[in-house]
């Protein structure tokens, strides 16, 4: 039992109104993340560490393929109302930050404790307060 196997099983429950806010919060409880129901996450989606300290954005959009350990946080600012998009390959290390309407492109590596506060092209390295781009065109696969 996991955090993302509750998550997918509360999604195809979304209609029903009390059962999926229910998983969501035992999900909370049990694994220390808030992974709500109604997020959009594509296949073969890695928790590092069980998911601990992880908080998504509801409308947060996660592609397949990708890894996000513990304590990240994606999310929105508080006067707009978009939140981040991840691409397919995406990494995402220990502690960062992703906040606002911003979209992270395919096959990008984001460093532990990065703040990433824009836009991500495919095929990056980011890392930093605020986050910045160190390195292009690599794949996931030569740094995971």
């Amino acid at each position: 039992m996991n955090p993302i196997l509750l998550q997918r099983i509360s999604y195809r429950l979304r209609k029903i109104p009390v059962l999926p806010k229910f998983i969501t919060y035992f999900i909370r409880l049990i694994f220390g993340c808030y992974f709500p129901y109604n997020l959009k996450v594509g296949k073969n989606f890695i928790l590092g560490y069980g998911g601990i300290g992880v908080v998504i954005h509801q409308n947060c959009v996660i592609g397949d393929n990708c890894h996000i350990d513990q304590n990240v946080t994606l999310g929105g600012t508080s006067k707009k109302i978009e939140v981040p998009v991840l691409g397919n390959n995406v990494y995402v290390g220990a502690g960062a930050v992703i906040l606002g309407p911003i979209t992270i492109g395919d096959d990008v590596v984001i460093g532990a404790n990065a703040v990433v506060v824009k836009d991500i092209p495919s095929g990056s390295l980011v890392v930093g307060v605020p986050a910045r781009i160190i390195k292009t065109g690599i794949k996931k696969s030569d740094y995971i």
